[in-house]
């Protein structure tokens, strides 16, 4: 394809993806389910395991991919569409994240964080010990190490869709409450250190330790400067960005920028993009700017760029490799493990610092989601050769349920009524 091909069907692909995800929604929202997991649904059947399994060659003339990578395919267009819509909606995540709650709730916070790290990942590892020793179930490419295959392992089961996790917040109206900021921070230190454990893997498969020195040391430096250094410079010029109480065209241009540069950052270091938009966010003086930027920038991230991040890795994914009996008890396991692990010990964790028994299990549930961060994760496991086709299968199955799951299940356990006077605390 030339350029205005490539234009040209890429447009077709936006109207087909919007539409359909748009379709999936109204039948999502009739069993309980947020826009975000029927995007997640839509980019999976959109992808080979439907679209492409019942008409192969519609599928492959609609999204064409280039495996060799020696011709341009519409798909390479997608993927950096899909990351700053991504990356925009983390940007708003973070201007609206509730730092007092965090500060309120710091040690509920640090403890769902570490049982919801420490448990699954612990389930994990000790999975990876138990298969990594049988070849002939080939979920280990011949090669890898046993630590490394534990240490994958558990980073993928203690992972939370952080993106994810933020739609179904704002989805059931929990923005700004205890629960849903409680959930919000520890996933975000959940995966802040899932990153850096497969920052570890890949250190120690390739024998360069300094890739995994950047990635942890780079962004606790990158917070240090958002909230020690940019923090205080926007509050102080923020007037210069403001006109009749309304943020400046000028103003709107620095935030976009510093987003941008954020999530270049923390991906530059590996630790993907998501982290820097959101820390960014964080940043932002909560007054007219923060105010301003959200307005203008969550209409378009949330309904035209967000869907093409979940089709973009759902056009990726193929569930019909788990085809054997072996292949679905060890899925049967990890479902199980990831579950038990990081629900269960992320409700424990929340009761033991003080919160409400219904408030607690909302926590746990809402955690419990992986979503497509589970994906990108062992999408980079899969690419660098630490797991097999077969185990990235199950992964993804567990990812696509427990995610399910969250949503239905948290209406079940919490309640519309707990929901309406859960824990808010003032602005």
């Amino acid at each position: 394809m030339n350029n205005l091909d490539l234009a040209v069907h890429f447009f077709l692909q936006l109207a087909v993806i919007l539409i359909f995800c748009r379709i999936v929604g109204l039948i999502a929202a009739k069993f309980g389910q947020p826009q975000v997991v029927a995007e997640m649904i839509a980019g999976v059947l959109l992808g080979p395991s439907l679209f492409g399994l019942l008409l192969p060659e519609a599928q492959a003339w609609l999204f064409p991919w280039d495996k060799t990578q020696t011709a341009r395919d519409t798909q390479s267009y997608l993927f950096p569409v899909s990351q700053l819509g991504l990356a925009l909606y983390m940007f708003v995540v973070g201007m609206e994240f509730r730092m007092d709650i965090i500060q309120s709730r710091l040690r509920s916070s640090l403890a769902v964080s570490f049982a919801g790290m420490a448990a699954p990942f612990a389930l994990g590892a000790l999975l990876a010990w138990m298969v990594h020793g049988h070849p002939e179930l080939g979920l280990f490419p011949p090669g890898v190490p046993l630590g490394s295959a534990m240490i994958f392992l558990g980073a993928c089961l203690c992972i939370t869709a952080f993106p994810m996790l933020a739609r179904i917040i704002h989805f059931k109206g929990l923005t700004g409450t205890t629960m849903g900021t409680v959930a919000i921070g520890a996933g975000a230190i959940d995966d802040a250190m899932a990153w850096c454990l497969l920052a570890i893997v890949l250190a120690k498969l390739d024998g360069d330790w300094s890739h995994a020195m950047l990635n942890i040391g780079g962004g606790l430096g990158f917070v240090l400067l958002a909230f020690l250094v940019i923090k205080p410079l926007l509050a102080k010029a923020e007037a210069s960005f403001l006109a009749d109480g309304k943020l400046t065209d000028g103003g709107f241009v620095l935030g976009l920028a510093l987003m941008a540069l954020g999530a270049w950052w923390t991906d530059y270091i590996r630790l993907h993009a998501v982290f820097g938009a959101f820390v960014m966010g964080a940043a932002i003086p909560r007054t007219a700017m923060a105010r301003d930027l959200i307005s203008r920038i969550q209409p378009l991230a949330v309904a035209l760029l967000l869907p093409l991040f979940f089709t973009y890795s759902g056009l990726n994914t193929k569930i019909g490799l788990i085809n054997t009996p072996t292949l679905w008890l060890v899925c049967g396991a990890v479902l199980l493990a990831a579950i038990a692990g990081k629900g269960l010990a992320c409700y424990l964790a929340a009761r033991a610092t003080g919160i409400p028994h219904r408030e607690a299990m909302g926590i746990g549930t809402l955690m419990n989601a992986r979503g497509l961060m589970e994906l990108i994760i062992i999408n980079i496991g899969l690419q660098k050769g630490v797991i097999s086709e077969g185990l990235f299968a199950t992964l993804v199955l567990m990812a696509v349920i427990t995610t399910l799951m969250a949503s239905p299940l948290f209406d079940r356990v919490v309640g519309p009524r707990l929901r309406e006077t859960v824990s808010p605390l003032p602005a």
